[in-house]
């Protein structure tokens, strides 16, 4: 509508930080813990990884792709998030187990799905009656993959925001505080960058209603409100339980897409969007084995008949002695 691409997170970040500001001082007051040098260039790094490359990268992809198929290649973000926490030792990779293999192959199914959607299109399933401007074949070609390398490179930031979170919160779990914290670099971030890019005062102009709830829609819900719930079932669930929602925006996405936008969608999109889904869960199932087997194990040594039977053992070691 008018907005620069860069303006748009300076104005969505402000929004937010205005919002979640007031709440994460009132509640978090008397909670809040000691702000040492070494978190805040932790919380630094995770605004540049969370919201500068984050919401950057996204919407540089979107502006060359459709939302449809963004969302779809976002649904390779649980697989980066398992590989990213295996590395940090946040998740488990045990291949000697069927659910380690699982979560290894749903991996490997995933990033497959992403390269399907990024390199196939193939033809058109479906197309609304609705006219939109003709592009030329080597224009299309480029921005689609302009747009596919923009949105791996968001699926990535998220990832990485998503694990860095959990030592950061361990340190300071003032989940408000720290989440207004991240938006608050964010937002010196991405005033630096537009500050050196957008000269032109009109670029930084909102000139609709349309901008203006679009800017108040994407600070207070996609900012504020979900970020701090984000936030808040990576602190209960992991990063990879969060991740493991992705494919119900795809859904939601392809639907309003195709009905308001006339979006088209291909073939090699729908197929990469099931292969990326069938890894997805592939990787889900294998987790809530590992955590089924887990319980049973920390039930099995914390009972009371296995406290007997060790009481046991260690007096018949000791008669022994």
């Amino acid at each position: 509508m008018g907005i620069s691409k860069v303006v748009f997170p300076v104005y969505r970040n402000t929004i937010a930080l205005m919002l979640m500001a007031p709440f994460a001082y009132f509640l978090e007051k008397k909670d809040r813990p000691l702000f040492t040098f070494p978190l805040l260039i932790q919380v630094f790094l995770l605004a540049l990884c969370g919201i500068t490359t984050n919401q950057g990268c996204y919407l540089l992809g979107l502006y060359y792709l459709s939302p449809t198929y963004a969302s779809a290649i976002q649904n390779s973000t649980p697989a980066i998030t398992f590989v990213l926490a295996v590395a940090m030792r946040l998740e488990q990779a045990n291949i000697k187990k069927w659910y380690g293999i699982a979560k290894l192959l749903g991996t490997v199914v995933s990033i497959g799905g992403a390269t399907i959607i990024t390199l196939y299109g193939g033809p058109i399933r479906f197309q609304p009656n609705l006219t939109r401007e003709a592009t030329p074949l080597s224009s299309q070609i480029l921005n689609w993959a302009l747009g596919c390398v923009y949105i791996l490179g968001n699926c990535l930031a998220w990832s990485a925001w998503m694990v860095l979170q959990v030592p950061v919160l361990k340190k300071y779990p003032a989940r408000l505080s720290l989440t207004t914290l991240t938006c608050f670099f964010g937002l010196l971030q991405f005033l630096a960058i537009a500050a050196f890019t957008e000269k032109d005062i009109e670029r930084w102009k909102v000139h609709s209603w349309g901008e203006i709830l679009t800017i108040l829609y994407a600070g207070v819900v996609a900012s504020g409100i979900a970020f701090s719930l984000q936030l808040w079932c990576i602190d209960r669930g992991g990063p990879l339980f969060v991740a493991v929602f992705q494919p119900v925006q795809t859904l939601m996405v392809a639907i309003m897409a195709s009905i308001i936008l006339g979006d088209q969608l291909y073939s090699g999109g729908l197929i990469g969007s099931i292969v990326i889904t069938a890894g997805l869960y592939s990787v889900l199932w294998g987790k809530s084995k590992e955590k089924r087997e887990e319980g049973l194990e920390r039930q099995d040594t914390t009972s009371p008949l296995r406290g007997y039977e060790n009481s046991q053992e260690e007096n018949l070691l000791a008669v022994d002695f």
